[in-house]
This record gives C-alpha cells, structure tokens and sequence, in this order.
C-alpha cells in the first residue's frame, strides 16, 4: 500500500470492554438451582409443591416487579411495552398463586376449569400488545397489511401443525364439558398468536434495546414452549406440580425479570443512539436476520404444507380445519407477495429518480466530487474536472491521489488527513484542505500558477479548496478551484504593504524590513544606514502644473529610486514626496570607510532624482534633500528612521539639494525645539504674550501719526522672541500643522488686544489710529469670523479711521474678488487699508490694481540701501511718485539712518517708521511720546544720529541659537525691546 493508502485507510479504534459476566452467572445458578430441585423431587412432595406452585409465583412476580421499575425509570416509547410485560407476569404470578392454594394450603386437587386458568389465559394478551408496541413500527398502511399478513403466515402455519399433530385429538375426548374443551383449545391458540408474535418481532425488531429485546423474547419463548408441553394431552394428564417442566417457567419468569436491566448494565441504550451504522465486513454482504425475515413468508407456507402432509400421511381423512387454514395460508402468501411485488416497483421507481436526481447534482455540480479508496487511488471523479481541472474525469480515475498534489502541500495535506481520520465522527465529521492540484492542458482560461515558479506537466498548478468526508474506509473530497481567490488575497496583502500610487514599499513594510535588519545584523556589520529623502520644489510642481503632473514625477522618481538602490537594498515611498532607502550593511569597521560609502550611495541617488523629469512635453526639476543615519548598536526602528528624518531637515536648512549625516547635535536642537513648542502652546492662557507698539512719524514735521502694533513672546528668563522667532518653533510645519490652529489663535488675540488698547488710548485722550498687520490669507479663511472686526470695533468702542490693517504676505493664489469684498466692507465701517511690503513680488501691483488701497508701506530691502545706492534710489523714487499719483499715503519701513530720512523725504515719502525715530515701546512709554506728539528729526547739517527710544540695557533674542545669540541692544534697530522694570 503507498504511502497515501496508508493515511486514507482508517485507523483501529479499540475495543470495547467486554461487561461483567457475573449476573448471567448468578442467573444461572438459579435457573439451574431450581432444575435440579425439580429433577429431584425437592426430596418430598409436599416441598416440591410448595417450590412448584409459590416459587413460580414469586418468581412471576420478581418479573413483574422488575418490569414495572424500569418502565417507571425510563421515559422512551418502549415504556408502554414493559409495563404490559409486567401485566403479563402479575397475571402468571396470581394463576401460579392460586393454583398453589388450592394443592398447598386447601389440599384439593386443583378444580377445570378454575380461577387460576383463567389468570393464566390472561398471560398471553398483555404479552401480545407488548411485543406489537416493541416491534418496527410499518410507515405506510402497505406495511401494516404485511405485518399483518406476515402474522397470519406464522400462526396459520403452526396452527395447522399443531392441530394435524395433537390438537385435533384434543377436540374428540368424549365426556368432557364444553368449557373443559374450550380451555383446552385455548392454551395451544394463545400460544400460536404468542409464537408468532414473537417471530415476527425478531424479524422486525428495531435497533434501540436490542439486548433487552432478545432477552426477553427467548424468556416468552421459553414461557410458550413450556405451555405447549403442557397442553399435550398425554402430558397434561401424568402433571404434577415441582416436576423438571416448572423449571422451564421458573426460567423464563427469572430471564423476563432480568431483561430490561440488561440494556443497562451494557449500556447499550445509549451507544445505539450514538454509535454509526455498523460497516458491513465487504460489499453485498446482508445480516442473517434480514435473510430469514425475507424467508418468513416461504418458511410459513413450508410449515403449513408439511401439517397438510401429516394429516394425509397419517391416512386419515383431511380435516377441513386443515384445509381451510392452509387454504388462507396460501392466500395470505400470494397477497403478501402482490403487495411485495407493488412495493418493489414503487421503490424501483423512486430508487431510480433519485439515482438520476443525485447524478444531476454531481454532473452538474461546479464542484469536483472525488472518491479516493483507502489505498490513495481516485475510484471515482465527476465529470466537472474537465472544466475544473482542465482533464478528463477517465483520466483521473485510478491514479494515485498523491501525484496530483504539490510536492510542497503533500506533508501538510497527508497529515491533516492523518489528523481528521484519527478524530471522533461525532465531533469532526467533516474537514477542509486547502493546496496546490495539478492542472491539464484543456482548463478554461489557463492552468493556474504556482506560489515556486514550478509549472507541472500539462497547465501548472491550481489552488483547491476540498471538503473532506468519510466514505467507507475512504474519503470523499469535494472540490473547488480557488485560484482567483488566492490570487485576490495576494493582491490585497501587496496593496496594504506597498503604495498605491508607485508600487514601492510603504511606512509600514519599510519600518518591518528595518526591524529585520536589525534584528538579524551581525556583529561586525555596521554599515546598515536608513536614507531619507525629500523631493525639494514638489509643492510649486503641484501648484503650478497640477497634482496629476505631481503624481506622475513621484511614479518616476519611485522607478528611478527603485533602480538605483543595489539588490540586496529596499527603498520605500513614506508619504507625499519623501521616500526612504534601507542600505545593509557589510563587514567595514572603519567608521569613515562606511561613512565615505554610504555618502556615496546617497551622493549617486541625489544626483539620479535631480536630474530633469520630462512630464507633460516639458522638463521639470526638482532637487533631492537626503539625510543619512547609521544603525548603532541598541537603536531601534523608530529611532533609527527619526535620525535619518532629521538629518535630511538639515539637509533642507543648508541650503537643500544635497546630503547630510546625522550627528547627535542634532537630538539636542530638536530636544530644545519641541521644549519651546511646550512652552508656546500654554503660553497664550498663562498670559505671556505682550503688545509693543513702534510709532508711525510725519517725515516732514516729526508728528507721530500711528501706531503699528507688534506682538511680543516674554519668556521665563525675561527675554522677548519675535514672532519670526517663536513661530519658527513649528519647523517644516510641525507646530503649525497644530499650528495652523495656534497661529490663528494669536492672530485673533494680537488683533483683540491692539483694538483694545487702542480704545484705552483714544479715552485718554491719545486719538492716533493703531496699524495691525493681518495676512490676506487670514483674513479670509474661516479661522477669523466674518464679523470679528466688527465686533471688536463695537465692543471697545473704537472710533471710525483708528483701525489700519496691515495686509501681508501676498500670494498670487488669494482669490482677489473675495479679498476686495471684504475691505470694502472693513471699509465702509471706516478701517484704513494698507498693502505691507511693497515692492517686494509682482502680487502686490495685481493687489494694488484691484483692491481699495489707502497706505502703501515700503519694503524694508529697498529701504537698507535707498541712501548709498542709485538704483534702489530710482526704483524708490518711481514707487513713491505711484503712491503720490494714485493719493496715497506712503510709510517706509525699517527707517534706522538719518541719511535714510532725509532721502526719503527728498523723494517724496510721506511717513516713515523705524529706530530712527523709536523702536517698539510698551504701552508707559508709548503714552509719554503721544503726549509729546512728535520726535525730533535728523537735521541736513550733519549726520548727527537721532535719539532711539528703546528701554534699558536687557538682553534680547536674536533668531539665531547657542550663546552668541543673546547680545547687547545695537545701535541700529533691533525690532525689540525689553519690558521695562515695575
């Protein structure tokens, strides 16, 4: 047998443990106890008439008490049959017990007809009924009429031999009664019904019980055997009461009482209910049983003909008795066989729809329904594996199961089925395998593929999904072809680990070949680096060609880094434009051969993603910003890619297109940054933000005209950031991602605080407007409420004209019909509109073309050098003649030098704002120079420096970082001012 046929034969359950045999032993002792007794006399005949007449009375009545307990204990259908038996036994016990009365206790002989005979006729109906109850119930009245007919068979044929045999004499003893000859005649005929009553119950007996059945058919077997001896006449007249025949009652009272309890003890009752159907031992056997119960009807006949025979053989004349019952006989057998014969078409009939029913289902079944014998051969396939398997189903019949599975599921399969046949039926009934099946030439669409690369002979391989189930020593599997399901799944599992848009590895696969790596790195490997990198000019691609042109640049970016990494590496697409690359590493110790390698590398894919992306019939560049870490001992994944992260944000900050290596220092700066951002988030409600307020001066006359408000960060240490400071916490937008929020938060906060104050001013007498700088973009999106500067107008107070708002940061995007909406609004309700930075981006003459402008406010770059250069002179000059045509008012920015405002008024500027006049002040100071109203003016005499209004000597902070950053208050402006000591 092949290794297969091994697997699919079934596995030896053990045996049962054989019952105890002492009851059946202690049985019978009794019996035979009670045989010898009788075969002896009892030594003396007034003890055999006590043992022959009480003890089967006692005995008859165990049997009923018995009985009579286990119906009650049970609650099956055969309830009703035990409690007849008992009946049938309480019936024997009283006849037995009168009978003993009369020859035990009275001394008469015993009177015929008695009491007693008529308690024992009584035996036989409860008996009857209780057998009918036990038997296998007919489900069609076709059924019934057989029983029926089966019975009449049995009793016909034994009544007509026992009357050919002995009955017929019975009927001419001459002088006795009518009632005498009755009772005697009624004996044999109960017994007749009982007898086939009994046989037709074995040969129609059902599986429950079977035990107790049997038992307590062979105890009213003996019981009728008994009672057929006694009513021969030659018997009955030599009969005594204690002889060796009252055994034979004695027994079959003691086997009916211990019958029921027999189910128990095996514990049959329950395993039948359980236990399968018994395998037949080969194909075609039938049990003995159903061989005689088919034999019944013939036996029957047999038996009434050889009564016939005797009748005849005996030379007497033929007793019409005879004839009538062997005629009925006859009958009822040619009935019988009719109804047979019907029955047998009927069933041939349903047999063979059902045969075409079930051969439909499996021919036309998508499924393949395979039977493997217990040697591992195919003995039978459905037709469906030609569409399944691309083979024909003769084809597959009779070769080895195991050569059509893949070499590789084999071990797996063989011990699932292993596993599977070792099982209980009960509890694993059915099983499912799943593996590779080879596939033939003619299979629709194709033959499947193979997770190896193997192709087997004919199509390849298909993935099967089978359904496995017992079949007789064998299995039968019923198939299905999953391929495009696996294939489904294998496509899912590769989009949740690899991006959609370039088919690179994403975050997560990436950060699990990064653990692998480190996981598995060997001790001397040390050149295993993370590259992180960050396509720079991205955003302007999408903003100016559109994000289909941005997709495709990434799809080429990810093709031209997937290319360049070496095989052994993985690169990866994190998100947006920033990609990664895992460099593994070799045995280089030397830090700075690894160091000069890995730049290397990185150096060669910088110079790759920079070059000219030909997108849309035109080139498009970009650069590379590419940070490198180095895996160190004890780092992890996370810490690993944060690395790599920060040094390529360095990149970015020294100047972007090129590579930076990760140094320590770098942990510290960010350590300090998100300290700062700490701090910033809670600094709003603690109250450390402050308004400083920088005047706005008359170039002509020195009057201080406005006021422009700035916001102020006052530290724990007392010094003051500028918003360019504190709001380059959020770099690369991590602060202002939460940002957009905080920065929105102080927008409404600095423009609250500079409305109120100025209100505070305006009572006291101090009426100069007050200039907040707000962005076009803030000014218009939802952070800010339509009427939020109306509502602050009418809630402090502030006079028409004293509200002048600074917009900065133009930006060719601000959708300029909405913005000119909006300040016509503003100012209609008297806000003053200027235009910050002008002269610095070609938005600002689109703005000034189309919004209601009323300040034009010089960029500080064309301020710095106004006075030593020429051109930035011309180019000022022209800008101050537009204002001056279009009748506005110009305010130059950064005004610091004298000689810059005597040239700016020279030229025709109108204000000026800078260290020149004041730097920003807080509020005490601010109030001494408006009530002073003006501050002096550089005279054309010398370059005498003007007085700068700044507080005392304490530190400021400058952009920049480490201990340099904290100096000394310059001499020109340094935008800044400490908060004066209270």
């Amino acid at each position: 047998m092949s290794a297969p046929g091994a697997v699919l034969s079934q596995p030896q359950l053990p045996a049962d443990r054989p019952p105890s045999l002492l009851p059946q032993i202690v049985l019978a002792a009794v019996c035979g106890g009670y045989a010898v007794g009788s075969a002896l006399g009892w030594g003396s005949p007034e003890v055999a008439l006590i043992m022959g007449d009480f003890g089967l009375s006692i005995a008859a009545l165990v049997a009923a008490v018995s009985c009579a307990l286990y119906a009650r204990a049970v609650g099956s259908h055969s309830r009703p049959a035990w409690t007849l038996f008992a009946i049938s036994s309480a019936m024997a016990a009283l006849g037995n017990g009168i009978w003993g009365w009369y020859e035990v206790v009275e001394g008469a002989p015993v009177p015929s007809p008695s009491l007693a005979d008529f308690c024992f006729l009584l035996f036989a109906p409860p008996a009857i009924v209780g057998l009918l109850v036990l038997a296998k119930r007919p489900v069609t009245r076709a059924g019934w009429v057989c029983l029926g007919l089966d019975s009449w068979l049995i009793g016909g044929s034994l009544l007509t031999l026992s009357w050919s045999l002995a009955l017929a004499h019975t009927t001419h003893f001459q002088g006795r009664s009518v009632a005498r000859c009755a009772l005697a005649l009624a004996y044999p005929l109960l017994d007749i019904v009982l007898v086939s009553m009994v046989l037709a119950l074995h040969f129609r007996r059902g599986c429950a019980q079977r035990s107790a059945v049997n038992t307590a058919i062979a105890a009213l077997a003996l019981t009728v055997l008994c009672d057929a001896l006694f009513t021969s006449p030659l018997l009955r007249e030599h009969y005594r009461s204690g002889q060796i025949l009252d055994a034979g009652w004695f027994a079959g009272s003691i086997l009916l009482a211990y019958a029921p309890w027999f189910t128990r003890r095996v514990g049959e009752a329950t395993e039948d209910a359980v236990r399968p159907p018994r395998r037949l031992p080969y194909a075609g056997a039938r049990p003995l049983a159903g061989s005689l119960g088919a034999l019944a009807p013939y036996l029957a006949a047999a038996v009434c003909t050889l009564g016939i025979l005797t009748n005849v053989l005996d030379g007497q004349r033929l007793d019409r008795v005879v004839l009538f019952t062997g005629c009925t006989v006859v009958l009822a057998l040619v009935i019988r066989q009719g109804i047979v014969l019907l029955d047998n078409l009927t069933l041939t009939q349903e047999l063979a729809q059902k045969e075409n029913h079930f051969r439909s289902l499996v021919q036309g079944s998508s499924d393949v329904i395979m039977i493997a014998a217990p040697s591992g051969v195919l003995r039978y396939v459905s037709p469906a594996a030609a569409g399944v398997y691309g083979r024909d189903a003769e084809e597959l019949v009779g070769s080895e199961l195991s050569a059509l599975i893949h070499p590789e599921d084999l071990g797996r399969v063989l011990h699932e089925v292993r596993r599977f046949l070792a099982a209980s039926p009960e509890e694993e009934p059915t099983t499912r395998i799943e593996c590779r099946f080879r596939a033939g030439d003619r299979r629709p669409g194709g033959g499947g593929t193979s997770r190896s690369g193997e192709a087997g002979s004919g199509g390849g391989w298909l993935n099967v999904e089978s359904t496995v189930n017992r079949h007789h020593g064998g299995l039968i599997f019923n198939s299905r072809d999953v391929t495009e399901r696996v294939r489904l799944q294998a496509q899912l599992q590769h989009n949740a680990s690899h991006d959609a848009l370039t088919d690179l590895p994403n975050r997560a696969l990436f950060t699990e070949r990064v653990s692998k790596a480190l996981a598995g790195r060997r001790a001397g490997d040390h050149g295993t680096a993370v590259l992180y990198i960050d396509l720079d000019g991205f955003k302007q691609v999408n903003d100016t060609i559109g994000h289909q042109a941005g997709d495709e640049l990434l799809i080429q970016a990810a093709k031209r880094l997937g290319e360049s990494v070496r095989s052994g590496d993985i690169a990866a697409r994190l998100g947006g434009d920033e990609f990664a690359a895992l460099i593994t590493g070799d045995a280089t110790c030397d830090p700075a051969t690894r160091e000069f390698r890995i730049h290397e590398i990185a150096d060669r894919l910088r110079i790759t993603l920079s070059e000219p992306y030909r997108i849309e019939g035109r080139d498009v560049r970009v650069a590379a910003s590419i940070g490198v870490a180095f895996a160190e001992p004890g780092i992890t994944p996370a810490g690993l890619m944060r690395n790599a992260d920060l040094a390529m944000y360095r990149a970015k900050q020294a100047g972007k297109g090129r590579v930076e290596l990760y140094a320590p220092q770098l942990q510290a700066e960010v350590a300090r940054r998100a300290e700062l951002a700490t701090r910033l988030r809670s600094a709003l409600h603690d109250g450390e933000f402050l308004l400083l307020h920088q005047p706005v001066v008359e170039l002509a006359t020195g009057r201080v005209t406005a006021v422009a408000a700035h916001a102020r960060w006052r530290s724990a240490q007392g010094i003051l950031f500028t918003p360019a400071e504190f709001l380059r916490v959020g770099e690369r937008g991590r602060l202002a991602d939460e940002g957009g929020d905080r920065t929105a938060e102080l927008c409404r906060w600095h423009l609250e605080a500079a409305v109120e104050q100025a209100a505070a001013r305006h009572r006291a007498g101090h009426r100069v407007p007050v200039a907040v700088q707000l962005s076009a973009r803030r000014l218009l999106d939802r952070s800010l409420p339509p009427k939020t500067i109306e509502t602050l107008l009418s809630r402090y107070g502030l006079p028409s004209g004293a509200l002048v708002l600074e917009l900065s940061e133009s930006d060719a995007r601000t959708p300029l019909d909405e913005l000119e909406r909006r300040l016509v609004a503003l100012r209609r309700l008297g806000v003053r509109i200027a235009l910050d930075g002008f002269g610095s981006g070609y938005a600002a003459i689109g703005a000034l073309r189309r919004l209601p402008i009323d300040v034009l406010r010089l960029d500080r770059g064309l301020i710095d050098g106004v006075a030593e250069s020429a051109r930035l002179h011309k180019i000022t000059s022209g800008l101050l003649r537009i204002a001056s045509d279009l009748g506005m008012q110009s305010v130059a920015e950064g005004v610091d030098l004298p000689e810059q405002v005597l040239a700016l008024r020279a030229m025709g500027c109108t204000h000026g704002q800078g260290a020149a006049f004041s730097g920003p002040l807080d509020e005490h100071r601010l109030r001494r120079v408006l009530t002073a109203g003006s501050t002096p003016l550089p005279s054309q005499a010398g370059p005498s420096r003007a007085v700068v209004l700044t507080g005392s000597g304490l530190p400021v902070r400058h952009g920049g970082s480490g201990p340099d950053a904290i100096v000394h208050p310059p001499l020109r402006s340094h935008s800044e001012t400490s908060v004066p000591p209270t």
